[in-house]
């Protein structure tokens, strides 16, 4: 009986990763077919290269989300790819160091208060395409999409339905905080006659995704690699969390460098095709815990339904028909909470802003990728979240490590 149920309790795996995982690629671009297929194979390299031994799903990844936007806009998708492919590489950089020199050297050149203030810039730098989106606008603001006070209705219905299911919602519904807002905000649209369902209708039952091959572009790769670093960090915080639900030590036993390296194939398999970066989503971790269920088994039967729905070309119509306001306004909760999770890196790891060396790491991460920093030579330029993880890292190591004085 057990057995039988675990294809059933992989599809409510996918389920609760569902929403997370298309909204990636509705917001920066992507098709969302491709987007649930890199989440599948995705998947199932990461547990070849961990011997199946992780209960993990890997979906579409929001730290990328500013990056493919902003690296779309400048160099293209195609570029944009190599960029996200050489973030996956990082992450099979670090897997060799961490096998040849262990945990404690990432730690070193990645302290808080490099990856704090580089995760605030993500999620902050966004901020005006959210609300603009929230307003019925396209996300640079030129052009109007909805009706202003109908779009701001959407879009707080959308920001509100979420919140409240993340906080007082119980059991599994907790999980799913953006399906539940999507949804509310899709019955309000399809009140007001915004939704079309001609693309829907249109789309045939069983579709090839339309796959898109990377182009090598230097200024997209440094504009983009340095996040795979970031991110990392993010990726540790995931195994350790999985091994205190199921009560084993993945970090030791496959080992995290095994993950490291499941999750940069994974996540170059995905860029390669066209796909969003993929890593370890915390929803299904909470899923795993609620349901008390650590059977890597039913983690590929979710990748084998998210790979099976990526062919329904009716999937990616119905999702690429939701109106512009109610991802805004998921999307004014979404990129402040990545922001938050910034801070609250600096918070817990106690980082100390009154020593001048910190302060000048945050600070100068923090306005330059908030306020749109551009450094280059000739046609070559560095921006964004490139530029600030960059610069975050050479002055954890330049910058002398002595307790100072509070800068007066």
């Amino acid at each position: 009986m057990k057995q039988m149920n675990t294809p059933l309790l992989g599809a409510q795996m996918l389920l609760v990763a569902f929403g997370a995982t298309t909204l990636v690629p509705l917001l920066t671009g992507i098709s969302p077919n491709l987007a649930l297929l890199g989440a599948g194979i995705g998947t199932l390299i990461f547990q070849f290269c961990t011997k199946r031994q992780i209960p993990i799903f890997l979906g579409s990844s929001f730290a990328f989300i500013g990056p493919i936007i902003l690296g779309t806009q400048q160099f293209g998708l195609p570029a944009t790819l190599s960029g996200l492919m050489a973030a996956g590489f990082m992450f099979i950089i670090i897997s060799g160091v961490v096998k040849l020199r262990g945990v404690k050297v990432i730690e070193r050149f990645l302290p808080p208060v490099v990856v704090g203030p580089v995760i605030m810039v993500i999620g902050l730098g966004l901020a005006p395409v959210a609300v603009n989106m929230a307003l019925g606008k396209t996300g640079d603001g030129s052009a109007v999409l909805v009706e202003q006070d109908i779009a701001l209705l959407i879009s707080l219905a959308a920001l509100f339905t979420t919140i409240v299911v993340s906080i007082f919602a119980k059991g599994m519904l907790k999980l799913m905080p953006i399906i539940c807002g999507v949804v509310v905000g899709y019955v309000l649209s399809l009140f007001f006659g915004l939704v079309d369902f001609s693309s829907v209708a249109n789309a045939a039952w069983f579709a090839i995704p339309e796959f898109v091959t990377p182009e090598f572009n230097w200024q997209a790769i440094l504009f983009i690699a340095p996040i795979g670093l970031i991110v990392t960090i993010e990726h540790f915080g995931d195994i350790l969390a999985i091994s205190n639900v199921t009560g084993k030590n993945f970090v030791e036993k496959p080992g995290i460098h095994r993950s490291l390296l499941g999750d940069g194939i994974a996540t170059m398999t995905a860029a390669s095709f066209g796909a969003p970066p993929v890593v370890s989503y915390g929803e299904v971790t909470g899923a795993v815990s609620l349901l008390k269920t650590y059977n890597p088994v039913i983690m590929t039967w979710a990748a084998v339904f998210a790979i099976a729905l990526a062919f329904v070309g009716k999937t990616g119509a119905l999702l690429l028909s939701i109106p512009v306001p109610v991802m805004g306004g998921i999307m004014c909760l979404l990129f402040g909470a990545i922001a938050a999770i910034g801070l609250n890196t600096l918070i817990s790891k106690q980082v100390d802003l009154t020593i001048p060396r910190n302060l000048v790491i945050v600070s100068v991460t923090l306005v330059f990728g908030i306020g749109g920093m551009v450094v280059g030579i000739g046609e070559f330029t560095l921006k964004g979240v490139g530029l600030c993880g960059i610069l975050a890292i050479i002055l954890n190591i330049v910058l002398p490590k002595e307790e100072a004085k509070a800068l007066a």
